[in-house]
């Protein structure tokens, strides 16, 4: 398995294990987990178009690249809900139903990358 297809195979993994968190109780693991889904989707379209994905300021970028070449702001926003998720599992300052809410964002922001045509499998 390539990285690429390792990165899109997971994705769905973490976001599931995500859930699971949340059931548990555990919104730092979940809020770290729907980040990782995030990470995780937004790295195989990077690295299909060549583009760095190996730091915070990268994975931003390359977000914000995606949006702009499908004309979908949303999914650079999507991607910095996601991010305030990561921070969540550090600082914990997240009541639980921002929690839920953000990470339904980030299943509707794996949704539209999903959706795009030209995305390796």
């Amino acid at each position: 398995m390539t990285l690429t297809n390792e990165h899109r195979a997971v994705s769905p993994q973490f976001m599931q294990q995500a859930d699971e968190e949340l059931g548990r109780g555990d919104q730092l693991q979940a809020s770290e987990k729907a980040w990782g889904a995030a990470v995780r989707a937004v790295k195989p379209i990077a690295e299909h178009r060549g583009w760095q994905h190996d730091s915070h300021r990268h994975l931003f970028i390359a977000a914000r690249r995606i949006a702009e070449e499908n004309h979908d702001n949303e999914i650079r926003e999507l991607f910095g809900v996601a991010s305030s998720l990561h921070v969540n599992f550090y600082e914990g300052w997240m009541d639980l139903q921002t929690v839920v809410g953000n990470i339904d964002s980030v299943k509707r922001l794996l949704g539209k990358l999903d959706s795009l045509e030209d995305v390796p499998a």
